[in-house]
């Protein structure tokens, strides 16, 4: 049976996961790159101008997070498969991809083969989730499920507080999502405020008992 041919945007700013990336898609007779973007506002310029089956996203993109990336490019064509491709753990943002339209979460460890079979799944618009994942959700909806603080967040809100839990200063958050340090910092008092942390040590703590880091 001859499988369609899928059109692949990649989108991660390192070159070298660009290129690796696309030598292990180039191992398939019905997966191409037609497309590679190092930044969140090239993606969506690319996503504009021509047609992909599927964009491969990383969730740590200049130029806007991944998130905020996602969001724009669901509205710009509501009906496209995105599937997060991240070195974060699922734990981390994989349900917040998903509410926003992603069509499967995967991390960067994941096996070529299993990376394979997400592209080809989300291709006929269908979601990919990752054994961890599923068991994660499962458990979710099979027991009485008290909201973590972490969860009243909002999505930015959430990205500052996983990148001060991993060391980030305010400066290195607002060189990497191109925001000011006075937005940065007012982002930071709405978390430790919603969160009712004190300090960036306590916030840190809590990310490591909730594996958010």
């Amino acid at each position: 049976m001859i499988r369609p041919v899928i059109k692949i945007l990649v989108a991660d700013d390192h070159p070298i996961v660009r290129q690796g990336l696309t030598k292990i898609l180039a191992e398939t007779n019905d997966i191409v790159v037609s497309g590679e973007a190092g930044d969140g506002q090239t993606t969506l310029q690319m996503v504009s101008s021509n047609d992909y089956d599927v964009v491969l996203l990383d969730i740590s993109m200049p130029g806007g997070g991944g998130l905020e990336i996602l969001n724009k490019l669901k509205t710009i064509k509501p009906h496209l498969s995105v599937l997060v491709l991240s070195m974060h753990p699922e734990e981390q943002y994989a349900v917040r991809a998903l509410q926003l339209g992603a069509s499967g979460y995967l991390t960067k460890g994941s096996a070529p083969d299993e990376l394979i079979a997400a592209i080809r799944r989300v291709s006929e618009g269908r979601k990919y989730l990752s054994p961890v994942l599923a068991e994660k959700l499962a458990f979710d909806i099979g027991v009485h499920h008290r909201s973590a603080p972490h969860e009243a967040l909002s999505n930015r809100e959430f990205q500052i507080m996983c990148l001060i839990a991993s060391g980030k200063t305010v400066r290195d958050i607002s060189n990497d999502l191109c925001l000011s340090v006075k937005t940065v910092s007012t982002y930071r008092s709405r978390v430790l405020q919603k969160m009712d942390i004190s300090n960036n040590a306590l916030l840190t703590s809590y990310a490591i008992r909730n594996n958010l880091v």
